[in-house]
């Protein structure tokens, strides 16, 4: 019986820590608690985490079909890299117009914000180096094995996770914006900032190419490599 709970513990230690740091998708779930609500954050972050297990099973079962699609994950990260971008300058936009009376780009349709969360986890390859490295290490540790009811357990443990590190943000940023006055502009600039970084910091590693998807198409199959978060 422990044996199954080791495998749900990790996934959930690992994804939790691995969804604390600023990433595209966190702060876009604040984002919407903050100018939606915090039930349309959630629908982005089920939307988000439902892809995000997808991605980790396949990158266990299937990884050398993964690594023959090298510029697809290519493709995929400069589209990432637009929608950064794009998610910057509507945070700049909105602070600019004075917060309320404007939303980014990607909150001005209609899409539900679960098919939203889907969309733009589906487009973020760079969990799927991040992943296959942890789980490279949870065998190498014997604490995952080719057991369908771990998988089952590992990957639970990882929407868990997941869904508690996007609540942190979803609850601490619409709690920030109701307590203090005029923090919602201020907290636009903030998160527009912190998107432009990102997204410099981003292009400069795919230009080089150091970043963890050239990486992780460059190294052998029975190698590991695994990073310090998922976005």
């Amino acid at each position: 019986m422990r044996s199954i709970f080791r495998p749900l513990w990790w996934g959930f230690l690992i994804s939790f820590l691995g969804s604390l740091p600023l990433g595209t998708l966190n702060i876009a779930a604040m984002q919407i608690a903050i100018q939606e609500s915090i039930v349309h954050a959630l629908w982005f972050a089920f939307g988000s985490l439902l892809v995000e297990m997808i991605y980790v099973r396949a990158s266990i079962g299937a990884i050398d079909w993964i690594r023959k699609q090298g510029r697809l994950m290519v493709v995929m990260e400069w589209l990432t890299l637009l929608i950064i971008l794009a998610l910057a300058f509507g945070s700049f936009w909105s602070a600019w117009k004075g917060g309320a009376e404007a939303k980014s780009v990607f909150l001005q349709q209609n899409l539900h914000r679960f098919f939203l969360g889907m969309l733009m986890s589906a487009v973020n390859p760079v969990q799927i180096p991040f992943w296959f490295g942890w789980s490279n290490v949870l065998f190498s540790k014997g604490v995952l094995r080719s057991e369908p009811k771990l998988y089952n357990t590992y990957i639970i443990g990882i929407g868990l996770g997941t869904l508690l590190g996007n609540s942190v943000f979803i609850f601490g940023g619409k709690w920030a914006v109701d307590s203090i006055q005029n923090s919602q502009t201020y907290l636009n600039w903030i998160i527009g900032t912190v998107f432009l970084i990102t997204a410099f910091i981003q292009a400069i590693k795919m230009i080089r190419h150091k970043d963890s998807v050239s990486k992780f198409l460059n190294k052998k199959a029975t190698d590991c490599e695994s990073g310090s978060a998922k976005e």
